[in-house]
């Protein structure tokens, strides 16, 4: 299914890596979500994809049919069905996923900043941008250099020269 770069994209991030059985087992679950996704009862031109064994990506092409109040509220719900049978947490905006090499960590804000005073973490770091919102962003600027992410107006200020 091809879906335009103007898409709209939301990012649920897990606190924790999942299994690869888990993902698999999420991965059927999301694209029965995404496949009876509706909008006012019109069909939703949608997927949903597991990255990583940690990111949810919902995207809609809203050229066929546009993601409502309601609809988005379904996802929503559904997420958090999912975080209570997965025992993982998808809405704390506040857990910040890195790559340490090819190892991709997410940890509270609290530790973010210990890592970036620490030198571990530099503006050359690839974080994860789930504020993306078109698949063309995701494409571009969902994993970038901590520098060209909204991070660096958070913790700029921490970066060891």
């Amino acid at each position: 299914m091809q879906f335009s770069e103007n898409s709209r994209v939301w990012i649920y991030q897990s606190n924790k890596e999942l299994t690869a059985n888990q993902t698999a087992q999420l991965q059927n679950q999301l694209s029965a979500f995404a496949q009876n996704w509706t909008a006012h009862n019109n069909q939703l031109k949608a997927t949903a994809i597991m990255q990583y064994n940690r990111f949810i990506l919902l995207v809609v092409d809203e050229n066929q049919a546009g993601a409502s109040g309601c609809s988005i509220d379904k996802s929503v719900r559904f997420m958090k069905d999912l975080e209570n049978e997965y025992q993982i947490n998808l809405f704390d905006r506040f857990n910040l996923a890195y790559r340490n090499g090819e190892q991709i960590t997410s940890v509270s804000r609290n530790e973010f900043e210990d890592l970036i005073k620490a030198g571990t973490i530099t503006e050359n770091t690839i974080v994860f941008n789930n504020l993306v919102q078109t698949l063309a962003e995701l494409q571009t600027k969902w994993e970038v250099p901590l520098k060209d992410s909204w991070h660096i107006q958070l913790f700029g200020n921490l970066l060891v020269n």
